[in-house]
């Protein structure tokens, strides 16, 4: 179970504790790397929240994946929390949003921003890159927003990340159809690396206005043990 924090005090030495969980990155990893370009990591302050809403990206998507109030969903590598905020509205007061980042000073942010504005429904996590440590089996709903081509280790990544999704939840994927290296996924790339830890697209939609789409995946299979699992040879 996991539970909103109610202090500002009580969130940082939450946060803490978790920080100090980490796992050794010098550590061999047991699942395959990825055959791919991997894109440099970067904040989502490329413009102002006023003028993304003008887009009505957020909007759109959340529509699309079917969020409704007292769902429970999570915002992986959340940034500054511009579809975190806005989650928190979709699902009201009877809903959770987890909100997860890997680097400390931008949770740390977005910690403060969720008190500030006294979001109730919403609890910030520091993840680490190939691990953002979801609670079993307690999400309706799972965003990859804008994010999923800074992954480095995509297998591992996802092999922890489908343990999140509760029975009928799916995982929503936001990104550019373009190559890895220009910040972008393309489709065919995305549903290879996703069927890989059994994981099948249901829907996908264009976004307007931009070469972004959203997809939504659903669990499909058992996950495989990591030595079993086969890469995919598309290149991004």
């Amino acid at each position: 179970m996991w539970s909103r924090a109610t202090s500002t005090n009580g969130l940082f030495v939450a946060l803490t504790l978790l920080a100090a969980c980490r796992a050794d990155p010098a550590s061999k990893s047991e699942f395959p790397a990825a055959d791919r370009d991997v894109a440099p990591i970067v904040g989502d302050s490329f413009s102002t929240e006023d003028a993304r809403d003008r887009l009505g990206e957020a909007e759109a998507v959340i529509a699309f994946a079917g969020v409704a109030p007292g769902m429970s969903v999570a915002d992986i590598g959340a940034g500054e929390g511009y579809y975190t905020i806005r989650l928190s509205r979709a699902v009201g007061p009877r809903g959770r949003v987890l909100a997860e980042d890997i680097v400390p000073s931008t949770r740390d942010r977005l910690a403060l921003r969720v008190n500030r504005e006294n979001l109730a429904n919403v609890s910030v996590l520091l993840g680490v890159p190939e691990d953002p440590r979801l609670p079993a089996a307690s999400f309706d709903r799972i965003f990859l927003v804008h994010m999923y081509h800074e992954v480095d280790r995509p297998y591992e990544f996802l092999w922890h990340l489908r343990q999140g999704l509760k029975t009928g939840g799916m995982i929503v994927v936001v990104d550019a159809d373009r190559p890895v290296k220009r910040h972008g996924t393309p489709p065919a790339l995305l549903d290879c690396e996703f069927a890989s830890l059994g994981l099948t697209r249901v829907k996908e939609a264009p976004l307007e206005g931009a070469d972004a789409y959203v997809a939504l995946f659903e669990l499909s299979a058992p996950r495989s043990e990591p030595s079993a699992i086969r890469p995919c040879r598309l290149k991004g």
